[in-house]
């Protein structure tokens, strides 16, 4: 299958000369929930910013469904692209809700029975219809979060791109925001975060990209998160779950449980003799 996102060697430095990307290299399968993670400072951020044009390579290129990002498609292809920042008040900004949820399809130069058929179904796509004439500055920041993700679905991209989506959010407000993005993904969109959060990655995602230095460091499965060399190549830690497995596992010669239900159907399997 043709990768639907494709990165190829791609550099890039901020204005003062600091160096963010060193030849990153990476391929996205359509479909896939895909799991940034990395330290602070690895990069994680400026190579989301580059999935959609906000950034421009300097040197190397990004490829949206077989076409190389530039300056000349670059907005056409954020509506292939649709990216939600860390913080919904750098993206939520209008009079009201549905007035920002509109903004960018009345930028993309549709019809008004299109726009208003678009905003209505990504409001009620996040459970937010009701909010609908609220201004945005007496929302929760889970409810921001929220009107964000929507502001993204009503320009109607094949990929939705989060940067650190639970940041903030309480376990409910983090629940909620995972059962929306699932429910997006078995729509068939692909679906890429980037976080801190080792345990949702384990859980959630279906690939793994590890980051450092603006460098990659693997890309492949969940079990990249139980590899002593790379986790702590990372500066990460095992998924707690497998933390606590790790030694009964070890002694016993069994796969190390990334997840909270591999880890019941361990205890079950142990229990049992």
């Amino acid at each position: 299958m043709a990768a639907i996102l494709e990165i190829g060697d791609l550099f890039f430095r901020y204005h003062d000369g600091t160096p963010a990307l060193k030849g990153v290299s990476l391929s996205i399968q359509q479909e896939e929930k895909v799991a940034i993670l990395g330290p602070n400072g690895a990069g994680k951020s400026t190579l989301l910013l580059h999935f959609n044009g906000i950034h421009l390579p300097q040197q190397g290129f990004v490829r949206v469904d077989g076409e190389e990002i530039s300056q000349d498609n670059e907005r056409q292809v954020r509506s292939k692209v649709g990216l939600v920042f860390q913080d919904p008040d750098d993206q939520v900004f209008s009079a009201t809700v549905w007035d920002d949820v509109a903004f960018g399809p009345l930028n993309m130069g549709l019809k008004r029975k299109n726009i208003e058929e678009r905003v209505s179904s990504a409001l009620q796509a996040v459970g937010m219809w009701e909010y609908r004439s609220r201004a945005p500055h007496h929302l929760s920041y889970g409810q921001k979060k929220r009107v964000a993700i929507a502001g993204v679905l009503a320009m109607s991209p094949d990929i939705i791109v989060l940067d650190e989506p639970a940041a903030y959010l309480d376990p409910a407000g983090q629940d909620a925001l995972f059962a929306i993005l699932d429910d997006l993904h078995r729509q068939g969109r692909t679906i890429v975060i980037a976080t801190h959060d080792i345990d949702m990655a384990a859980d959630w995602a279906t690939s793994i990209i590890l980051l450092k230095d603006g460098q990659i460091l693997a890309q492949g499965g969940t079990e990249l998160l139980v590899q002593d060399d790379l986790v702590g190549a990372a500066d990460l830690r095992f998924p707690l779950v497998s933390q606590v497995f790790q030694e009964v596992a070890a002694a016993l010669d069994l796969p190390l449980p990334r997840t909270v239900d591999e880890g019941k159907k361990m205890l079950f399997k142990l229990t049992r003799h």
